[in-house]
């Protein structure tokens, strides 16, 4: 009879027991409660690839992942057609439903997933934009790949003695918000940058709060790569000695010269309108 019943539960409900994936509305249940899935973007885009047409992108995102399924009605929408295009760019946005947000659902992994999605024109030279952060383009890509870009844009300043140059450097040795670059010694190949930021309470950038003047500094010690500026050494020494028992080829000329760094706060840090050469990040 117990078997009967269960037979006639299966055409009725699709199965005996506890519901775990899928449900009326989107909701998984267990034994603790219902699951709800929720639209979601994916945690991020890796690849992207266009098509022959040149309006046919394939876009590989990270997926939530588990024993049960995890995702659902996965989609790339054009979305400059919604809510208005930018010159040069078209902007896309991958979404999905997932109950990946509760991990009772076990949706606690990762995997790669692929969408398409069909542009109303081809892609041609404007970059492509995935849900607001993540930039590719054909400019220097080798196809079917797009080229994904980095944090310093699409066309990042080639490694130099230039301010962007610094600011890449800058960003490469982890350098804290509102930094001020008070000196750079370089030559091209090599590179050392001393910067110095506010340690006072909720500091501008323009105030001239005398408890803002106080700074903390440091010096870093460059080399050229074909990414840009690579950080391979930090001290607050003067001369070459340091610098040049950790790397001898770095050129005394740049390191010489070099004054030892206050290793504590020092108010004479001098705010960015008394210093032409400081420069914020």
């Amino acid at each position: 009879m117990t078997v009967l019943l269960c037979a006639a539960a299966v055409l009725l409900l699709g199965g005996c027991g506890t519901r775990v994936a899928g449900g009326a509305g989107g909701v998984s249940a267990t034994e603790t409660g219902p699951i709800p899935w929720t639209l979601a973007e994916p945690s991020g885009v890796t690849a992207a690839r266009l098509a022959a047409d040149r309006r046919t992108v394939s876009l590989d995102a990270d997926l939530p992942s588990g024993e049960r399924p995890c995702v659902r009605n996965l989609k790339a929408e054009d979305t400059d057609a919604r809510y208005g295009s930018v010159p040069g760019a078209v902007h896309v946005q991958i979404t999905f439903t997932s109950p990946s947000g509760d991990r009772r659902s076990g949706c606690v992994r990762e995997r790669t997933g692929t969408v398409r999605v069909r542009l109303p024109e081809p892609l041609g030279k404007r970059k492509l934009v995935v849900d607001n952060s993540t930039v590719f383009t054909a400019d220097g890509a080798r196809p079917p790949a797009l080229r994904l870009c980095g944090e310093l844009g699409c066309t990042p300043p080639r490694t130099g003695c230039s301010p962007a140059s610094y600011d890449q450097a800058l960003k490469a040795a982890g350098a804290p918000a509102h930094t001020y670059r008070d000196a750079e010694h370089c030559d091209g190949t090599w590179l050392v940058l001393d910067f110095s930021w506010r340690t006072g309470p909720a500091c501008g950038d323009d105030t001239k709060d005398p408890a803002c003047t106080a700074a903390l500094g440091d010096r870093v010690f460059f080399r050229a790569e074909r990414s840009g500026w690579k950080p391979f050494f930090e001290s607050a020494a003067g001369g070459c000695a340091a610098v040049r028992r950790r790397e001898p080829a770095f050129p005394a000329e740049l390191c010489e010269e070099l004054a030892p760094l206050p290793s504590s706060l020092h108010p004479s840090y001098p705010p960015p309108s008394a210093s032409p050469t400081a420069t914020p990040r």
